[in-house]
């Protein structure tokens, strides 16, 4: 936490703006404690437009303007379970259902994506994970994408449950992201538990 520590201050003595606001930075853990965890969905780093980022992987502030993927993921989620497609794109809902929405980079300089990639958080996420598998089974991780897979090193895939397809950007979710019904499928593995569904609709 040193080395974030002094990345952060560096960013705020050169006055960059990073994203999301200080108060965000750990909002995924702070929605969803560890022992409230069913589902963890991991994305990469914030989004670095201005108003955007908000602490919970693809989420949006209500009012922002949906990026293509959270986008595509509202129309996946319509086709899988027969949900409306929602008027704002805060995630926060599912947070408190039990979907861990974490980035597996916390912060972003604004206008810089992948910025404070490789700075330290990494190392402090791939913890994050360990903790989590460790300390719990029965997981459910949807693993979006090349960068999201590349954590399956951490979970114990007989303790826990994969669900992997293409990342849902407006560049690959053609490629494997679209209809690969992860919102159904998490459900059903959750009711298999004896746990509650996730109420995916916004």
């Amino acid at each position: 936490m040193d080395r974030l520590d002094q990345l952060l201050c560096q960013e705020a003595d050169g006055r960059f703006q990073i994203y999301p606001p200080p108060a965000k930075i750990f909002n995924a853990f702070n929605s969803c404690p560890f022992d409230n965890v069913k589902v963890v969905i991991i994305g990469q780093d914030p989004y670095h437009g201005p108003g955007q980022a908000m602490g919970l992987c693809f989420s949006v502030e209500k009012g922002v303007k949906f990026p293509s993927s959270l986008r595509n993921i509202f129309l996946e989620i319509e086709h899988d379970l027969g949900c409306n497609f929602p008027s704002h794109g805060n995630l926060e809902k599912w947070a408190y259902q039990g979907v861990l929405l974490m980035n597996t980079v916390l912060t972003v300089r604004k206008g810089h994506p992948n910025s404070h990639a490789k700075k330290g958080w990494e190392l402090f996420t791939d913890a994050a994970i360990r903790v989590l598998v460790q300390r719990r089974s029965g997981i459910i991780f949807l693993l979006w994408g090349n960068q999201a897979q590349e954590k399956l090193r951490l979970i114990n895939r007989t303790c826990h449950h994969i669900l992997k397809a293409a990342h849902p950007s407006g560049v690959s979710a053609y490629r494997g992201f679209f209809n690969c019904r992860h919102f159904s499928k998490a459900n059903q593995i959750l009711i298999d538990q004896g746990l509650l569904p996730i109420d995916w609709q916004l």
